[in-house]
């Protein structure tokens, strides 16, 4: 069985750094994580309502094999611009694979719906988002803030305030695992009214408070709760599973399929037409192995746990509100 790693961060696996970047009276950011060297990367959607960069070279078929870095971003479509700040950054120290004398680096992206927050969005003509993206991947480190930082800064779910939340776990062969993800969602990662978190069956020494479920259940714990009115585009929970194995971009693209059973273990529902959700996968390949079987198994059921983990320690995290934000913490919840 696996155990999670020293940092219980995706920067426990080798070969990837994490930078936030936010404005509090925007309430809104961007996180972004770059990696030492290419990384094999692919991308799986389930929401119905995404917002994405470069995601199609991602695809197994297509000729791009590593990338530099993977954005995260609040901003709605606006957040598309933090990419190219991460880009410039990644150019000016000279990453990038070469082409007519130029170093293009490969960052895709992807955006969550934060603009009807209770921010500040008055920015003039052009957005903050390329300032904060060259900003976070100009911070980029081992350790990081979770909660109300980076991309989950003006994150919400229908019953609280969302977050950016990462968690890790080292399997029975070794390898690392981690997930980081700014969740924005439509549904909600409590069960029914209560406090409870819908990821409790894979919380790890306490992580996101050791409340476990609750005993008995809610009697309307199936009823799901949604964010009023809600629209496609105004909500989704978007993220990176990442591990120091060697895998290809076809078993990259299983690997983010799995961890998108995270989503379904945390929050209900999930994946709806509202969201955009989204998971990005990607591989350093600091551990050259060939997996059995078993190890194939435990990876995709690790993949769902680490990523439920992490969306709980997300919105476990998340700071008192201020008083123009839309929802209170779930800190503050009684």
């Amino acid at each position: 069985m696996w155990h999670a790693g020293a940092r219980n961060l995706v920067t426990d696996v080798v070969g990837l750094r994490v930078g936030h970047a936010a404005d509090a009276q925007l309430l809104s950011g961007t996180t972004a994580i770059l990696f030492d060297a290419p990384a094999s990367a692919a991308v799986e959607i389930l929401g119905g309502a995404p917002g994405t960069r470069d995601t199609e070279l991602l695809h197994p078929q297509n000729l791009v094999q590593g990338v530099d870095a993977l954005v995260l971003s609040g901003g709605s479509a606006f957040g598309l611009d933090a990419p190219s700040g991460v880009q410039s950054h990644l150019r000016s120290i000279g990453r990038g694979f070469e082409v007519a004398g130029q170093r293009v680096a490969i960052v895709p992206g992807a955006i969550l719906f934060d603009l009807a927050n209770g921010g500040d969005k008055d920015w003039g003509l052009h957005s903050p988002y390329r300032e904060l993206g060259l900003a976070a991947a100009r911070s980029a480190g081992a350790d990081f803030a979770l909660g109300s930082a980076g991309a989950g800064m003006g994150a919400t779910t229908a019953v609280c305030r969302g977050g950016l939340g990462s968690a890790s776990a080292v399997l029975s062969n070794g390898a690392t695992l981690g997930a980081l993800v700014a969740i924005n969602a439509v549904g909600s990662p409590l069960v029914g009214g209560t406090r409870h978190f819908w990821a409790a069956p894979f919380e790890v020494d306490g992580e996101f408070g050791g409340l476990g479920l609750p005993v008995p259940m809610p009697a309307d714990c199936a009823r799901p709760r949604s964010k009023m009115d809600p629209r496609p585009g105004t909500n989704t929970t978007i993220a990176v599973i990442a591990t120091d194995l060697h895998l290809s971009k076809a078993e990259l693209k299983r690997l983010a399929v799995a961890a998108h059973d995270g989503f379904a273990r945390a929050l209900y529902p999930a994946h709806t037409d509202f969201d955009g959700d989204l998971v990005f996968a990607a591989a350093t390949g600091a551990r050259d192995e060939v997996l059995s079987a078993v190890d194939r198994l435990e990876l995709s059921a690790a993949a769902a746990a680490v990523m439920a983990r992490a969306i709980a320690r997300g919105v476990f995290h998340a700071a008192s509100a201020p008083a123009f934000a839309a929802l209170p913490a779930w800190r503050d919840l009684v």
